[in-house]
């Protein structure tokens, strides 16, 4: 049960590293080259961005590993069709179709500056498919203590997808907060209101109205469900969302540094873990 919680912790990292690479500009790091980089093995004299691309590629190296670990001891340990079982199957899947949009992330040069459509969309994919992977992660870690299933509200379920859904429009917002940064709070607020602005930054508005609205959800659904989930993790979720939205304000005002965005992240994971177990564990 250990190791399922340290696979997951060590994904949640590879996840925050991906961020940096995007936010730092390192996501070309390697040329359009892939799995080599720059086409080498290892890289010779590597400038930073380079060491930090690289680095997430290692660091990803090891979650395949550790994941098709953790399936093999799942296969052992568990019988089959086994709950704990079928999500560690799971969390090998959606990391191999993580590693593939990785690349895909590289070879397509959805990288560096670019600001296209395609880009965001291949993100918002990419991003759905970490989720899922966290998810089952989660649950495969969660599920090994043999817990016996319980009756969760659906409202549970709606939570859920609103989670998914405020996670693309973040995702969405840091690219533009990353290829079109402002130097004040009034100018950001012009370049999101200028017809003329990036369609990134059009869109950037939608995430704090949205996560505003789901925050309150989650905390509305995290009081309401304490005799159904269990209070620990119904106080965690409540704790997360309102933590969540206090982050996303300082990352507004602080016009998202780099740091503030890791962070941001990291709360957004961490609750999104949280109520993947209250409304599925």
């Amino acid at each position: 049960m250990r190791f399922a919680w340290g696979v997951l912790g060590w994904n949640v990292l590879v996840v925050l590293w991906g961020a940096y690479v995007r936010a730092s500009g390192s996501g070309a790091g390697c040329g359009s080259h892939w799995p080599l980089c720059n086409g080498e093995v290892v890289p010779v004299a590597p400038q930073i961005k380079t060491i930090i691309e690289f680095t997430h590629r290692l660091m990803s190296g090891v979650a395949l590993v550790a994941v098709g670990a953790l399936w093999l001891w799942s296969r052992r340990v568990f019988p089959r069709g086994g709950r704990a079982r079928n999500s560690a199957a799971l969390s090998l899947v959606f990391l191999l179709t993580e590693a593939a949009l990785g690349a895909g992330l590289v070879l397509f040069d959805y990288v560096g500056g670019n600001a296209s459509v395609g880009r965001a969309a291949y993100l918002s994919l990419h991003l759905v498919n970490t989720l899922f992977l966290l998810a089952t992660l989660a649950l495969t870690a969660w599920w090994s203590r043999d817990n016996g299933r319980q009756q969760r509200s659906p409202w549970l379920l709606v939570a859920l997808g609103a989670a998914v859904v405020v996670s693309v429009t973040g995702a969405i917002a840091a690219l533009g907060d990353t290829l079109f940064p402002a130097s004040s709070l009034t100018e950001g607020f012009r370049q999101d209101l200028s017809a003329a602005g990036s369609f990134l930054l059009r869109l950037r508005i939608l995430h704090p109205a949205l996560a505003i609205l789901s925050g309150l959800y989650f905390v509305t659904v995290s009081i309401t469900s304490f005799r159904a989930t269990g209070r620990k993790l119904a106080l965690l979720v409540l704790t997360l969302a309102i933590v969540q939205l206090t982050a996303g304000a300082v990352n507004v005002l602080l016009l998202a540094p780099i740091w503030m965005q890791i962070t941001h992240l990291l709360v957004a994971d961490l609750l999104w873990i949280a109520l993947v177990l209250v409304a599925m564990g």
